[in-house]
C-alpha cells in the first residue's frame, strides 16, 4: 500500500512547515486528490490517521478534494469532467481526448497554530 510511504513524506513536509514558520502544530491539512492519481482516498485517510499519532500532525484534520477526470475532446474543442473512468467524448462521442486533469496529487494548504 504505497498510501503509507505518501503519508510518511507528507508527514516529512508538514514538520519542514512547522519548523520553518516556527508553529506548534498542524491543524488542518488540505490534500487534492485525482481520480487518476493511483491513490485511494480511504487508505489515504486511514494511513494519515495512523501515522500522525505522536507528531506535529498529531491533531491536525485531513480534508480531502477528489478531483474528477478532467477531458479535452480534440474534435469537438470541448472540455468535460467526468466520473467514469473512460476517455470518450460525452458531447461527440470521440475518442481524440486528452487528460488534462485528475492525476494530480498535491499538498493544497496546511493551516498552523503558531
Amino acid at each position: 500500500m504505497h498510501e503509507f510511504s505518501i503519508v510518511q513524506n507528507l508527514l516529512e513536509l508538514l514538520e519542514e512547515e512547522v519548523e520553518k514558520h516556527k508553529a506548534k502544530r498542524v491543524c488542518r491539512v488540505e490534500v487534492l486528490v485525482g481520480l487518476l492519481s493511483g491513490v485511494e482516498p480511504h487508505l489515504l485517510e486511514l494511513a494519515f490517521e495512523t501515522f500522525k499519532e505522536g507528531t506535529v500532525a498529531e491533531k491536525a484534520e485531513l480534508v480531502l478534494q477528489i478531483e474528477k477526470l478532467k477531458i479535452f475532446c480534440e474534435d469537438c474543442g470541448k472540455e468535460f469532467e467526468k466520473e467514469e473512468l473512460n476517455a470518450l467524448c460525452p458531447s461527440c462521442g470521440g475518442l481524440n481526448t486528452r487528460i488534462v486533469g485528475g492525476q494530480e496529487l498535491l499538498l493544497k494548504s496546511v493551516e498552523l497554530e503558531v
